[in-house]
């Protein structure tokens, strides 16, 4: 009997058996069995008559039962299969990509949709790679790096990628639509452009109005040409000075085209002997930037044209916000723009700012050479003729060879050992109203205290590199004259309208100052112009000793040494550029580096030369130099560093002298032609 039940238990559709169907149906039934005894006991007829009913009641309730599971059985497998079905026909189907791979990367099965779109037929059992090699890598990187959403295109249709490597699936979503709405809003961004002409003035002054006249005329025309077939609206707002306002297609296109316009103005007019060259700066708005603020944006454009200024001109900056800057020209060797005037501007500029201030601290970069030493002594010299004291900072870990030999003569004199501090020193000097002189550099991190220069709210910059896009936060005065042989050289033109009535500059601080000048001209052969004889002439009749500066520059056995050690890995590129690398496991002075780099342009068939070596900090240094025809510029800024087209330095860290090695073949192959002047 009890089996019997439990058979007939098993057999009740699953919806009975929930707890509270049980629990409920259980107290009906109990109810109607208590009403049942209750109608005996009143009158047995009576009870008869209800359990009557109530059997039947029984056996319609059951029947009725049984007909509901039924149907409700027959629905249930009705819509499986019509799910079922609807499965597969989304799978065949619906405009969806998916791809089912196996633990070797072999496709086991793929839907038509995208076999349609792959223009493959058997693709069962060949790998992803086969298949198609881009989008093989972008599924390795998004599996590695977690990203999703990656765009996969092929032919004229853009993806979505999606991989699910749980269960070895991928989703590929045709996004061409959007993707096309998204492109057009991106090409119709607002870009505003300000361009400048840089010499505009100085040449003017030579000419008589007739060829000023032509000269203006031919400029106007070619830009205005050049702004009409860009679809450009280009607005003149001095006789020196455009904006332009055009999109991000336009932008597109000029950079595609390098700003030839530069190349044309300037090889035109220099044919005409006044070589005129143009300098622009553009911004836009962030891509992911939805509030928009043209002001800003032309701030911006405004700052990127004074970084291409700065670097010297005859070129293009374009940058937004928040990306890195794209440069473009500046292939020429810079003009000398600074006049007397200006120079004297910049000494009255500098000395209102000493008044001012309660101290002055002054440094250079990290591992100073001559030049720096030089500029630092200078500015402290200028510092007491305006009766403000001064510190210097450098860090005696980090001094050459030859800085150390100058060191120890400058110990000797007391007032200036007792003004040269350490960074830690500078630190605890540092109030709000000191004002901190970076010479020789424009960098902050390479500075030789970025802290100091982090925390001061008064920063005065003076430099004869090409400017970068890292510079310090909001300076009060900048003076950065790329034609400059030398921060020394800039320096020197100073001292002319400062009041030497207190105390006139020392011996040594010519001494140091000349020597800076010596190094960074390399015996006035480079970079070396009227002005820089103007101010050798002067430091040498206020004491500055040559013989001293030889005996500080002599190089001892081991630097000889180590230079020609260097040279044994002379490897000889085309287009007649030298590298030389250094052991892993073996620093070099920065300064050695320097001079093989140097040494190595004494060579035939060498135009530049660089210089790979492990530095004493543990970084990965590399120099650059040329004869002029090189510009080694571009090469040591798309690794990181800067300097002047035929000067220039870069340190890496977290990296290999080897793989230094291969990443500056890699540029010097990416650049190709570019890096020819």
């Amino acid at each position: 009997m009890l089996n019997h039940f439990k058979e007939w238990y098993e057999k009740l559709p699953s919806y009975l058996k929930i707890p509270s169907v049980k629990y409920y149906g259980g107290s009906f039934i109990i109810l109607l069995s208590i009403l049942c005894v209750m109608s005996f006991v009143t009158h047995i007829w009576l009870g008869f008559v209800f359990l009557f009913w109530l059997c039947l009641f029984a056996i319609l309730g059951y029947f009725s039962i049984q007909h509901i599971s039924k149907k409700i059985h027959e629905y249930a497998i009705d819509l499986a299969y019509k799910i079922r079905k609807g499965e597969q026909d989304a799978y065949l189907k619906m405009p969806i990509g998916m791809i089912l791979y196996d633990v070797n990367e072999n496709i086991t099965w793929i839907n038509p949709y995208l076999q349609k779109k792959l223009q493959r037929q058997d693709v069962i059992g060949i790998s992803l790679k086969e298949l198609n090699e881009r989008l093989y890598y972008q599924v390795k990187r998004q599996i590695q790096t977690n990203k999703e959403n990656d765009i996969f295109t092929h032919i004229d249709k853009k993806y979505q990628v999606i991989v699910h490597p749980d269960i070895r699936m991928i989703y590929l979503t045709d996004i061409t639509e959007y993707a096309s709405i998204e492109e057009k809003y991106h090409e119709e961004q607002i870009v505003f452009g300000q361009i400048f002409l840089d010499n505009f003035s100085e040449i003017s002054q030579s000419l008589n109005d007739r060829r000023k006249s032509n000269l203006n005329n031919f400029v106007t025309n070619q830009l205005s040409s050049w702004a009409i077939h860009h679809n450009i609206f280009m607005k003149r707002v001095d006789e020196d000075r455009f904006i332009a306002f055009l999109n991000r297609k336009s932008l597109e296109t000029l950079e595609k085209e390098k700003f030839d316009i530069m190349d044309k103005i300037r090889e035109t007019t220099a044919k005409q002997n006044f070589p005129l060259t143009v300098s622009m700066g553009f911004s836009y708005a962030d891509k992911n930037n939805n509030d928009v603020k043209y002001p800003e944006i032309a701030s911006y454009a405004q700052a990127n044209l004074d970084l291409a200024l700065g670097r010297g001109g005859d070129q293009v900056v374009v940058r937004s916000q928040n990306e890195d800057a794209r440069f473009y020209g500046g292939k020429s060797n810079p003009m000398e723009k600074r006049t007397r005037v200006r120079a004297r501007m910049v000494s009255q500029a500098l000395k209102d700012l000493m008044e001012e201030a309660s101290e002055i601290i002054v440094m250079g970069h990290q591992f100073p050479d001559m030049d720096a030493i030089g500029a630092c002594l200078g500015i402290r010299r200028i510092a007491n003729m305006n009766q403000k004291k001064s510190w210097i900072v450098t860090n005696e870990e980090q001094y050459s060879h030859d800085i150390h030999k100058l060191m120890d003569v400058i110990q000797e004199k007391q007032d200036i050992r007792d003004d040269i501090i350490s960074p830690e020193e500078a630190l605890e000097k540092l109030t709000p109203n000191t004002l901190v002189i970076l010479v020789d550099v424009s960098r902050p991190v390479i500075a030789a205290s970025p802290e100091v220069l982090e925390q001061a709210n008064k920063i005065v910059v003076i430099d004869h590199h090409r400017r970068n896009q890292d510079f310090p936060r909001n300076p009060v005065l900048v003076y950065i004259e790329p034609y400059a042989s030398s921060t020394g050289e800039l320096i020197t033109e100073l001292f002319e309208y400062q009041n030497d009535y207190v105390e006139s500059i020392q011996p040594i601080e010519a001494t140091a100052m000349l020597g800076g000048i010596i190094v960074d001209t390399r015996n006035f052969t480079l970079r070396t112009g009227s002005r820089t004889f103007d101010a050798a002439s002067y430091l040498k009749s206020v004491g500055a000793d040559t013989i001293l500066i030889q005996r500080l520059l002599k190089e001892n056995v081991e630097t000889y040494l180590l230079r020609s050690h260097l040279l044994n890995s002379l490897i000889l590129l085309d287009n007649n550029i030298g590298i030389v690398q250094g052991e892993e496991d073996n620093p070099y002075p920065t300064v050695v580096a320097a001079q093989t780099a140097d040494m190595m342009l004494s060579m035939e068939n060498i135009d530049a030369s660089f210089v790979v070596t492990k530095r004493e900090d543990g970084r990965i240094g590399i120099s650059g130099r040329s004869l002029g025809n090189k510009n080694v510029q571009i090469v040591m800024e798309k690794m990181g560093g800067g300097g002047h087209l035929s000067n220039a330095a870069t340190q890496l860290s977290d990296t290999t002298i080897e793989e230094a090695v291969i990443q500056l073949k890699e540029v010097i192959s990416e650049l190709g032609n570019d890096i020819d002047l």
